[in-house]
Order: C-alpha cells, then sequence, then structure tokens
C-alpha cells in the first residue's frame, strides 16, 4: 500500500511535465546550463517540490562534462557477449557471488519468499553494478541528473528522472550532495532516480530507502522492479523463458541482458 501511494503521489507531481520542458530550454553545451537552472527552479516548484528543497537541491549543482563523456561514449554492449564477460569480470561475478549468496543466505531466502526472485540474478545484477556495492560511483548525483535534463540529447527522459531525484531529495531519501554514477545512478544496483521513486523498497525496514548504505534495500528494491517488469515466481529466466522479459527490463543492451542470466544461472547453480 505504502508503495502504492508514493507511486501515485509520484505520478500527480509529473501530469505537467510538457510545461517544464517547454520553458527550460535544452542545450549542447555548458553555455546555456545557468539560464536553464534558473528557468526550470520555478517549474520544479510549481510541480510539488518546495522552494526549500528547490533552493537546497540546486546550490551546489554544475554542469557535469564526466556524464555527457560518459553519455556519448557507451561502447562495452557493441563488444561480443564473451568479450562482454571478459571485461566486466564475469568468472569473477560468478566466484565471489557465490560466496555472498552463502553469507547472505537468510536475506536472500526473505526476499525470494517475497517476491519470487531466486538470488541468482539478484547477485549477478550487484556484481555487475557495483561489484557488490564496492564502487557506487564519484559524480555528484543531482548535477549529473540535471545536465542530462539540460542536454538536448534526451532531455525529456532526463527531466523526469530530475523530478524523481527532487521528489527523493524531498522524501529524505537522497542527500543534495549524494554521489553515484554518471548517468545519475543511485546505490548498490544502480537504480535511476525514477525507478527508486516506483520501485524502492524499505528492505531492512528504518522508514528509508537507503539503496546505496543498506544492502536490504538495494537488493529487496531490486527484486522489486523485476517483478514490476513481468517476473512470474518459478518459472525461467534464460534466454526464451518467462522471465526473460524481466531481465530485459532492467538494461536495453541484449549482451547485458544475457550476461545477467548467464552469471545468474552459475550461482544457482542451473
Amino acid at each position: 500500500m505504502l508503495n502504492t501511494l508514493r507511486l501515485a503521489t509520484f505520478a500527480a507531481a509529473f501530469m505537467s511535465l510538457a510545461m517544464p520542458v517547454a520553458a527550460a530550454q535544452c542545450g549542447n553545451d555548458s553555455s546555456g546550463f545557468s539560464n536553464w537552472v534558473q528557468a526550470f527552479k520555478p517549474q520544479a516548484v510549481a510541480n510539488g517540490i518546495s522552494p526549500r528543497v528547490v533552493e537546497t537541491a540546486f546550490a551546489n549543482i554544475s554542469y557535469n562534462r564526466e556524464t555527457i563523456r560518459a553519455d556519448r561514449g557507451q561502447k562495452s554492449f557493441k563488444l561480443s557477449f564473451e568479450q562482454f564477460m571478459e571485461k566486466r569480470g564475469g568468472a569473477t561475478i560468478i566466484a565471489r557471488g557465490k560466496k555472498m549468496k552463502a553469507g547472505n543466505a537468510q536475506l536472500f531466502a526473505a526476499i525470494e519468499r517475497r517476491y519470487g526472485v531466486p538470488a541468482g540474478p539478484l547477485i549477478a545484477i550487484w556484481g555487475m553494478e557495483t561489484g557488490f556495492g564496492n564502487f557506487l560511483g564519484n559524480q555528484h548525483t543531482l548535477s549529473a541528473v540535471a545536465t542530462l535534463a539540460y542536454d538536448c540529447r534526451r532531455s525529456a527522459y532526463f527531466t523526469e528522472q530530475l523530478y524523481a531525484a527532487l521528489t527523493l531529495v524531498q522524501r529524505g531519501d537522497l542527500g543534495p550532495a549524494a554521489k553515484g554514477a554518471a548517468h545519475g545512478e543511485i546505490g548498490q544496483t544502480q537504480f535511476l532516480p525514477v525507478n527508486v521513486v516506483r520501485y524502492g523498497v524499505d528492505g531492512d525496514r528504518d522508514g528509508h530507502v537507503d539503496l546505496v548504505r543498506s544492502r536490504a534495500d538495494a537488493l529487496a528494491s531490486t527484486a522489486n522492479f523485476l517483478v514490476g517488469h513481468g517476473w512470474r515466481p518459478g518459472a525461467g529466466y534464460q534466454p526464451g523463458e518467462p522471465n526473460y522479459v524481466a531481465i530485459q527490463g532492467w538494461n536495453a543492451a541484449t549482451v547485458y541482458q544475457r550476461a545477467i542470466a548467464h552469471i545468474g544461472a552459475a550461482i544457482d547453480g542451473q
């Protein structure tokens, strides 16, 4: 029920997205970023973000060139499956993943009881995204998302992500100084802000969805994401099987999808 209410609130905040996208003009370099910020801030308030949160969130936002470089240079998804597995350390993820499964047996059992998602694909995602939480990214999250919302290539998509990030700040689930991956991905399994709002779970029941510090929150949220993308308890998740569609929802790159399925099966002993 709580997730349903959060999603309803989130959806209501996005009903007038067309206005801010039209009013805050995108750009393809840093020259117009400051003007875009000044145009966007009142529109954020008009869309339900408190003035205090807007001022706090935008106080240290800057145009992030590292984010733009990353957005223009995603080459690993063009590798063959074998090349991709080698580049991403697939064999190491499998070996470490088996140990992570054994060391967190109660957590994974609880997640599977609740969501019907076994440990394998969750551990595959966890390992591939952040090396089991060892590297979450070093880019200022709000700057990264704001830069991509301003950038003309995918402005509408990342404007939605920016509203979600501001919602998380307002909710107390994202700090204004938080750091993450280059596209604004958050936490141990790298959720974009919209997906934190839609699928984030308070797995450790401390009152917050903390995908950075809470392993339980991150993994339960990942399972909830897969359920939201069609996961069926008890069905297979290899290519051609029913749950592969949920893995496809995680990442659009075919080679990444195959890697999750392969690593997950090796960890689950399939």
